[in-house]
């Protein structure tokens, strides 16, 4: 598996938007819900508005938003 690092949530949103196709959907506090519509299922995930994401919560992120970590990686 590929290293990850820590990132920013603004990093983070910056990959998911510009590279899978994810747009900011709302913010709600220190959370960010971004969305996308992939073959008919709308996919969501939850990003936490901080400085430093951490790798656990980082990799939970991209889960929910079905995005594979090696893709991720390779623009981190």
């Amino acid at each position: 598996m590929p290293r990850l690092r820590d990132v920013s949530a603004r990093e983070c949103i910056h990959i998911l938007t510009k590279h899978f196709g994810f747009i900011v959907r709302r913010q709600r506090g220190s959370h960010i819900v971004l969305v996308k519509i992939s073959n008919g299922v709308r996919v969501g995930t939850v990003v936490p508005n901080h400085s430093q994401i951490k790798i656990g919560t980082l990799i939970g992120v991209l889960k929910l938003a079905n995005v594979p970590i090696q893709e991720f990686s390779e623009y981190v």
